[in-house]
């Protein structure tokens, strides 16, 4: 099995489009890096002043860079991990991939901790080297190597609580808690908010899983 850890930075979050692309290619859960890819781009349209305030990519960096639109997803991929992985799958053209979310296994594994950021779970878990680690924050192949530091950990918590035992510990099995991850407890917005997903009457699930443009997880959680 093939898998690449992903991040973009990109214009915006109102119809983003990519300025740079980073990944690490591993192919096991040793996690060892095979093959790292950087590159930057030039986007179609202006980059918001709040994304440059988070990634510091101007304008005029870009003006030499291929075209946004022009990055290839590798070949022969089976999974995409990420932080908050729908978001980089989409700006990059929603590969046929599976998808590893290591935001959605965060909040299931650690609940108690109070952010689930990368940079604030880079700090649940090195404090000691997270500040120093942390300078180059926002940058894509920076970022990558966080979200692989963060992976690790998350796959040793796997273990250490008997989620997955070693013997069954693979990129599908981490895919599948991933997904159970992803389902949502309670409802995030309309007259039942917050409420336990359980509790919500089941002709109102029925109803709301019906409708057009309804998250993927929220669809499955209500009928489940």
């Amino acid at each position: 099995m093939k898998a690449i850890i992903l991040d973009t930075e990109t214009t915006g979050l109102k119809k983003p489009e990519y300025i740079e692309v980073a990944y690490l290619e591993v192919d096991d859960l040793n996690l060892n890096v095979k093959n790292q890819f950087y590159q930057q781009y030039k986007p179609n349209k202006e980059i918001d002043y709040g994304a440059m305030a988070v990634h510091h990519i101007v304008p005029s960096d870009l003006a030499d860079c291929s075209p946004t639109g022009t990055f290839k997803f590798p070949k022969g991929v089976d999974y995409l991990i990420g932080h908050n992985i729908d978001f980089d799958w989409e700006v990059i053209g929603k590969p046929d991939v599976k998808r590893i979310d290591t935001l959605a296994l965060s909040r299931y594994l650690i609940p108690e901790c109070d952010s689930h950021t990368q940079s604030a779970l880079l700090y649940f878990f090195e404090l000691s080297m997270a500040k120093e680690k942390l300078v180059d924050a926002h940058n894509a192949l920076a970022d990558t190597k966080i979200c692989l530091a963060i992976f690790r950990y998350l796959l040793q918590l796997i273990c250490a609580k008997e989620i997955i035992s070693p013997k069954d510990l693979s990129f599908d099995s981490v895919y599948e808690l991933s997904e159970k991850a992803r389902l949502p407890t309670r409802m995030p917005f309309g007259k039942y908010k917050g409420k336990l997903i359980k509790d919500i009457p089941l002709s109102y699930k029925v109803w709301l899983a019906q409708q057009r443009n309804v998250d993927e997880y929220l669809a499955k959680a209500l009928v489940e």
